[in-house]
């Protein structure tokens, strides 16, 4: 890892060092390189550096002699360990001793940086912009569920001086953690996909995300790019981020990066053209496919397409990468099994990708089933919320509404209330639902499956796709 050494880490923290439970003055000249950063004991290895984080189930502390046996070069810690005769980095708080870190390793390294943020769609727009990029750089990527203030830190530390780009989504529930993590990232290029309603618990309003999602101007440098949905209401007021260039896109909105002659492929994607993207070639218009369905890619591509052109793509190098982008367990994944095929799009939900995913399964051939649970943090609207779901299923062509959870309820009540012209079933629980599902699916149905995570309706994901019933 470029310049991080125990002297370097002990500084960039705030630290200090100890040794047997006794403060070294000269600690500071210790210039062993680190070779990794990890608060997980699992994965330490010869010469990384282990922080001690306390979690919700486990406390770093506890495995702070393991980790230094296992040949980490020194652990930082909020106790100082009065037995242990190897580098020990004393902080009042590991979790801000992480970001620190990560925030000075940042700016050793000579990458750009894409922060990606939004109520909807952060995680398939990252997609799409690793694959539009990588068809010309060495792209890193966040994994998984890593953009909070301990992911969006572990990704940092990913990056090494191989990687010329890294894409970092950035996902926040309250105010002030996007200012904090845009002080980590510092993102050359912040895209922001729509401001939504979700965390409203905390940020009460959509005016409250905006300002929240806004905050990750405050990390751009001078000369930063900030790529905006112009078909987003709130997003358009946004008329200026502090003197940075600003970079519309949309499909009504055709000011900036826009989007037409759109045609739907159903569940094989969509194709379309994008019209004044400033190109490496100076080609303004060209045409594109995506593989993904629905039209909210559309969206994602148009995101992809500004970063691109920003980072001085060709037109054919960002039509490639948008073809070329491929789905990931629970975003719209489409499987197909031997009975059924499945729009796996369970990771997580709020009303907005909701409908959006409703609108994706409308376009199958052959009978439509949903089967979708509780959407949580939507503060105290959460009932109506629901219920405006079922409304909008009312106006799908849906077959089949199947709901587990006690806030789904209104999304069927929701259904029943609009005269939906589907079947509709309930159960209290997701466990309940699968011990029934048998009997309410036929043979060739199209089958969303979608909740909030906590629902962990991955399980009826697996169900399906294992032993198709």
């Amino acid at each position: 890892m470029k310049g991080l050494t125990i002297r370097s880490v002990t500084q960039a923290v705030g630290g200090v060092l100890y040794c047997n439970g006794k403060r070294l003055s000269d600690g500071a000249d210790d210039e062993r390189q680190i070779s990794a950063v990890t608060i997980d004991s699992r994965t330490v290895t010869e010469n990384s550096l282990f922080i001690a984080v306390k979690g919700e189930r486990n406390d770093g502390h506890d495995f702070i002699k393991e980790c230094l046996d296992k040949g980490a070069a020194a652990v930082i810690s909020e106790k100082i360990i009065p037995d242990e005769n190897r580098p020990v980095i004393v902080v009042d708080s590991t979790l801000k001793a992480l970001r620190d870190l990560a925030s000075f390793y940042r700016s050793q390294l000579n990458v750009k940086v894409v922060g990606i943020t939004g109520s909807v769609g952060k995680t398939s727009t990252k997609e799409t912009i690793a694959s539009v990029l990588a068809t010309r750089y060495r792209v890193l990527k966040t994994k998984g569920n890593y953009n909070n203030e301990i992911g969006v830190p572990l990704t940092v530390f990913r990056i090494t001086e191989d990687d010329e780009v890294a894409v970092l989504e950035m996902g926040i529930s309250d105010f002030g953690e996007m200012e904090r993590l845009t002080a980590i990232a510092k993102p050359d290029i912040c895209v922001i996909t729509n401001i939504g309603q979700c965390h409203l618990e905390n940020l009460g309003t959509r005016d409250g995300i905006l300002k929240a999602k806004t905050e990750i101007f405050k990390g751009m440098p001078d000369n930063g790019v900030a790529v905006l949905n112009g078909d987003d209401d709130k997003l358009r007021t946004v008329n200026q981020v502090h003197g940075r260039k600003t970079v519309f896109f949309g499909i009504d909105n055709t000011e900036g990066i826009h989007a037409g002659n759109i045609i739907s492929k159903g569940l094989l994607g969509t194709e379309a053209t994008l019209y004044n993207v400033p190109c490496a070639d100076n080609v303004l218009e060209f045409n594109i496919n995506i593989s993904v369905p629905g039209r909210h890619m559309v969206y994602n591509a148009m995101a992809a397409a500004a970063v691109g052109a920003a980072l001085g793509l060709t037109s054919t190098q960002i039509a490639e990468g948008i073809a070329s982008m491929e789905t990931i367990a629970g975003r719209n994944n489409i499987i197909k099994t031997d009975r059924f095929l499945i729009l796996d799009d369970c990771y997580n939900a709020n009303p907005v990708s909701m409908k959006s995913s409703i609108d994706v399964i409308s376009m199958a051939e052959g009978r439509k089933v949903c089967i979708l649970g509780d959407m949580f943090e939507l503060g105290k609207d959460e009932k109506l919320l629901h219920y405006q779901v079922g409304q909008y299923i009312a106006g799908s062509n849906i077959d089949l509404l199947i709901t587990a959870g006690e806030l789904a309820l209104n999304i069927a009540d929701g259904a029943r209330d609009g005269n939906a012209s589907c079947d509709i079933y309930t159960f209290e629980t997701r466990d309940e639902l699968m011990d029934h599902l048998y009997g309410l699916l036929h043979d060739n149905d199209n089958i969303l499956i979608k909740a909030s995570h906590g629902m962990d309706f991955a399980a009826i994901v697996r169900m399906l796709n294992d032993s198709g019933l």
